[in-house]
């Protein structure tokens, strides 16, 4: 598995020499007509950098996100980008987005342009098939939602779940210095890794008030963009790897995603399209790039043996491996947990298993399981059987089981707690 600080290293001189031949080739023709240069700092628009993680000032309540909302691509403002580090751990002023077609368009006369290419929407679901999808249901029977709400009542189990609520979010909103990269990846297909990525993005996104980033590194048809609800999709991971500079603003980055509820963000795999492919360099440009705009990141890759799934595994600062809660999974991913053993302690230590129920009564005892998974050093969790994340499409909060929110949300503490440990 190659090691992750030395290619983010080599991407980050990359992209810091490509801003340096860009400055040095606008700057004469900046300065012959008396402007600064496209990479020259600029006078700071519109209040004080804030680093992720760290709440803006006046911004009140839960869920109110702390930056303005972003210009769409249709209607952009000129502004002169401010000149910053890749790795900067504050947020940049906010500043008028170019547009990505702008953006998406190099002059002909700098170092290394190509030709553009912008890429018309696409939508997630064909509208022929939206309405095949029936209407979706609750997590859990009626029946057994009233009973726990009677047990509550008579009780005293509701002071103590408001306890543990407490402590959780008081782990998920601690502030951070670099933004956090979590791996989301699985041996085999149909073991939900799309779901649990999909639950810590929106679980990170309510609890936070700094920007959390979803990147979908599985073009191969991924589910991320569905089961987050998106409606259309446009810039993909591969787009933005050629579009992305040092000096772009929070602004600009969020003109190429995909915006969800509670200032959470999106970047597709692909467009749904046969073939599609994510090369490494491309992966690792965006990783390091769009790392200091948000304060969680949470990668959905695909499943091993895959390069980028294993070079996003080595980067990230915690991992997630989802596994069916059934024989064969626990037994494959017993044989992977132990080829990680041969790797660097941290990788094993940072990584959390999740055993992922798709039926009922799944013939596993997962005590047993747990256990010899936890024997090669890896944290396990559950995630419990729950009807509305089994019917698949759009994943709705509120409808989740409360076993299933409860076991999403500890999750994310315990993930988040893991990736703190590995700067």
């Amino acid at each position: 598995m190659p090691n992750g600080d030395n290619w983010q290293s080599d991407v980050l001189r990359d992209l810091r020499g490509g801003a340096a031949q860009q400055q040095s080739a606008q700057g004469p023709a900046a300065q012959a007509q008396g402007t600064p240069a496209a990479g020259a700092p600029q006078p700071p628009q519109g209040g004080h950098a804030q680093g992720p993680g760290v709440p803006a000032q006046g911004q009140g309540g839960h869920g109110t996100p702390p930056y303005p909302a972003p210009h769409q691509p249709s209607a952009p403002a000129e502004a002169q980008p401010q000149a910053q580090p890749a790795y900067a751990a504050q947020q940049p002023h906010a500043q008028q987005p170019h547009s990505p077609q702008q953006q998406a368009q190099p002059a002909a006369h700098l170092p290394g342009a190509r030709p553009a290419r912008t890429p018309d929407s696409r939508p997630v679901v064909d509208k022929t098939l939206a309405g095949a999808g029936l209407k979706p249901r609750h997590g859990e029977p009626f029946a057994t939602r009233a009973l726990r709400a009677l047990r509550r009542t008579v009780s005293s189990s509701a002071a103590r779940e408001v306890s543990e609520t407490t402590a959780t979010a008081e782990v998920l909103q601690q502030a951070v210095t670099t933004g956090r990269q979590i791996a989301v990846t699985s041996i085999r297909g149909g073991a939900g890794k799309s779901t649990v990525a999909a639950l810590l993005g929106t679980t990170y996104a309510h609890y936070r008030h700094d920007p959390v980033l979803l990147v979908e590194a599985d073009p191969a048809l991924g589910t991320l963009p569905l089961r987050l609800g998106a409606e259309t999709l446009r810039w993909t991971t591969g787009d933005v790897a050629g579009i992305v500079e040092p000096q772009m603003s929070l602004l600009d980055v969020t003109g190429y995603l995909v915006q969800l509820p509670d200032n959470a963000w999106l970047l597709p795999g692909s467009q749904g399209q046969i073939g599609a492919m994510l090369d490494l360099r491309s992966y690792e440009k965006v990783m390091v790039s769009l790392r200091r705009y948000f304060g969680v990141t949470v990668v959905d890759c695909e499943t091993l043996p895959a390069e980028v799934a294993r070079v996003a595994l080595s980067a990230s600062q915690a991992r997630v491996l989802a596994v069916p809660a059934t024989l064969e999974g626990v037994s494959s991913t017993y044989a992977v947990l132990e080829w990680m053993r041969g790797l660097p302690r941290h990788v094993i230590a940072g990584t959390v298993v999740v055993l992922t129920e798709t039926v009922p009564h799944s013939g596993l005892d997962l005590d047993k399981a747990a256990e010899k998974l936890k024997a090669t050093g890896a944290s396990v969790q559950v995630l419990p059987y729950d009807r509305h994340l089994a019917a698949g499409g759009v994943i709705r909060t509120e409808l989740l089981a409360q076993p299933t929110r409860l076991a999403a949300t500890r999750l994310a503490a315990q993930v988040f707690e893991l990736s703190q440990q590995r700067r």
